[in-house]
């Protein structure tokens, strides 16, 4: 693949992309997702970014931005590819609850068509923001080599959930009012079944906060600012070296030095 001097990223339709056997089926029509790829020679690590409630918006595009300028192959799936979120919202939760359906299927073919890239070094994490991080948790048994849980909900039953898991990070505020407790939930579980990690709770930061600005609906905004919803500078770049340091030791490899 022809090298860039500058990193892009762009939108993709990813089964077109993907080789037919490769597909794993009753993936979205049409599947579209965002690629971010660095600038240089690869190949690199990669990485499957699962996107927030609200779905691919411009908060979400900057967190492929950033990974990919930290030197890793990025894809961010559309898991609302077929309508949107005000029609997918709903069921897309239903899936992740459940732990099987179209939204890990979608994730699934974004972590073949990286595998498949002649840039990708075969090493591939999962991250995922809000509804993301809850997917970043239930997909850390399926092939992934890391998972980053951001803010994420946990499984209903997080020991056989995360049992047999790749390494795993959570980050969550503590002033998170939609996930009071989660943090010490996700450690307490990981701990008894045994998967390397590290969970921090950030003082000061509720949900939402790795995001640079706000997001969602504009009607909605205000009701987030009360909940204490949204981007806390201070703590995000405290939680961002924490995750690009746990992705350097356990996907880009121990005593490669970081593009960061």
């Amino acid at each position: 693949m022809t090298a860039s001097a500058v990193p892009i990223v762009r939108d993709i339709n990813i089964l077109r992309e993907l080789d037919d056997d490769s597909d794993p089926g009753d993936t979205s029509v049409g599947l579209t997702g965002v690629l971010g790829v660095p600038a240089g020679v690869g190949p690199w690590p990669a990485i499957v970014a699962v996107h927030e409630a609200f779905g691919v918006d411009d908060q979400m595009r900057l967190h492929v931005r950033r990974l990919t300028d930290a030197g890793y192959l990025v894809l961010m799936p559309d898991l609302y590819t077929q309508g949107g979120a005000r029609k997918c919202l709903t069921a897309t939760f239903r899936t992740l609850v459940a732990g099987t359906g179209r939204a890990y299927q979608d994730i699934e073919a974004a972590r073949r068509m990286l595998l498949e890239r002649d840039d990708c070094t075969g090493a591939v994490g999962v991250i995922g923001f809000c509804m993301g991080g809850g997917f970043a948790l239930m997909t850390a048994t399926r092939g992934f080599d890391v998972a980053s849980a951001n803010y994420g909900t946990l499984p209903k039953d997080a020991d056989a959930a995360l049992a047999g898991a790749c390494p795993i990070i959570g980050t969550y505020g503590a002033d998170d009012k939609t996930l009071r407790g989660a943090a010490g939930k996700l450690e307490a579980a990981l701990v008894r079944v045994g998967v390397t990690h590290e969970v921090t709770e950030y003082a000061g930061a509720g949900h939402a906060f790795l995001n640079e600005g706000e997001s969602g609906p504009k009607l909605l905004r205000p009701i987030s600012r009360v909940m204490g919803i949204g981007p806390r500078p201070e703590q995000a770049t405290e939680a961002w070296k924490k995750i690009e340091a746990f992705f350097d030791r356990y996907l880009r490899g121990a005593g490669e030095p970081s593009t960061v």
